[in-house]
């Protein structure tokens, strides 16, 4: 897992830029809207990198290296974070008690008729 708080790239009197990604090669967008209290994930993928970028509430991302014996870690991301998965990094998702928003931005297969061509999942959840 690879945190970054995002910043202005450029601001004025009209507002500001944010640059998220900068010469990378994204395969697919998605927008993701999920209810309070829910959770999501428990999968990892094989050749799957994605980026979630928070534009809405808050939620917990648990996550631990596929074949780690160590405990699940927890990170609280908030409006305006990126979090990067790399493959083979199982992760879950716990919404915020006020439900959230994010954006996946993917390299490989995670859009249309692929969307679980390279998911796994396991059980039982990260979360705690």
């Amino acid at each position: 897992m690879k945190f970054k708080r995002l910043k202005f790239d450029f601001k004025d009197k009209r507002g500001s830029i944010t640059d998220i990604f900068y010469k990378k090669n994204i395969q697919h967008v998605a927008i993701i809207s999920s209810k309070p209290n829910v959770r999501r994930g428990d999968h990892y993928h094989k050749k799957t990198t994605q980026w979630m970028y928070i534009t809405k509430g808050s939620l917990e991302y648990w996550y631990k290296p596929l074949r780690s014996k160590k405990k699940a870690k927890k990170k609280l991301l908030k409006v305006g974070d990126l979090v990067e998965t790399p493959p083979y990094e199982m992760h879950a998702l716990k919404i915020g008690k006020y439900g959230n928003e994010f954006i996946v931005f993917t390299v490989g297969k995670r859009g249309g008729k692929d969307y679980e061509n390279d998911t796994y999942r396991f059980s039982p959840s990260l979360i705690k």
